[in-house]
């Protein structure tokens, strides 16, 4: 499974995105892809690492990149959370980068909040979002499917 995170407002303190879910289009006329809308995300603030950003611990977004996806248990939260994995480098750097629920950009320590963006640098209903996209990640886990996020 193919998660897409576009970025769509990187705002001074927070950056809303819109998640897709790519799934495979085969008919008589077409084959290809097509990403579904899913829900919202809300991140810390965006930064251009390309060129000469710089991280601030808790209130920095990942960089663009595609990570893989996996669930595990969350110390922290005391439930089972998806993470991201990257390179050496990154599992360096953004240690412990979550899909969780939260609402404001308060709480994301650089975690992706996933929700509706129906006011201004929040998201609502976060929990419920965070529960369908676990089932989602877990049914494709149990097809035999990697999960990969792939930030833009």
């Amino acid at each position: 499974m193919e998660l897409i995170l576009e970025r769509i407002a990187k705002r001074r303190t927070y950056t809303i995105g819109r998640l897709y879910i790519r799934r495979q289009v085969v008919d008589e006329y077409l084959s290809g892809t097509a990403d579904d809308y899913f829900c919202d995300t809300l991140e810390p603030t965006w930064r251009d690492y390309k060129n000469g950003a710089y991280k601030v611990k808790g209130r920095s977004a990942i960089p663009e990149g595609r990570y893989a996806v996996v669930i595990s248990y969350s110390p922290k939260f005391k439930q089972w959370l998806p993470i991201l994995l990257g390179g050496p480098e990154f599992n360096r750097k953004w240690q412990g980068i979550r899909i969780h629920a939260g609402n404001t950009a308060k709480d994301t320590e650089g975690c992706i909040l996933v929700g509706k963006n129906k006011l201004v640098g929040q998201v609502v209903d976060s929990r419920i979002w965070t529960h369908r996209l676990k089932q989602k990640i877990v049914e494709a886990k149990g097809r035999g499917e990697p999960v990969w996020l792939t930030i833009r």
